[in-house]
């Protein structure tokens, strides 16, 4: 399996908002320890439901907007999108 794609604030709605599936995803950033620390257990997420879930990385530094939107008071911090929107 792929590494995990990083989305930014250019692909957001078409990687996230328009996917078929539902997305998770993982907002980081590089110098947050607890996020290294989560990293494993995203990858392993992402390849036990490949084909029924699509898991991207949002780096808050480089995409701020993004990381306003979701409201991202600490990271890391998940978000599982369905259907274009946050699910409960």
């Amino acid at each position: 399996m792929a590494p995990i794609p990083t989305v930014s604030e250019a692909t957001f709605e078409r990687e996230v908002l328009t996917s078929e599936l539902p997305v998770l995803i993982d907002l980081y950033a590089d110098w947050c320890q607890p996020c290294k620390v989560l990293e494993p257990r995203i990858l392993e997420v992402a390849r036990e439901y490949e084909g029924q879930l699509k898991v991207v990385k949002i780096d808050v530094d480089k995409s701020p907007r993004i990381a306003a939107m979701f409201r991202a008071q600490s990271i890391p911090m998940l978000v599982l999108i369905v259907g274009g929107r946050p699910a409960g």
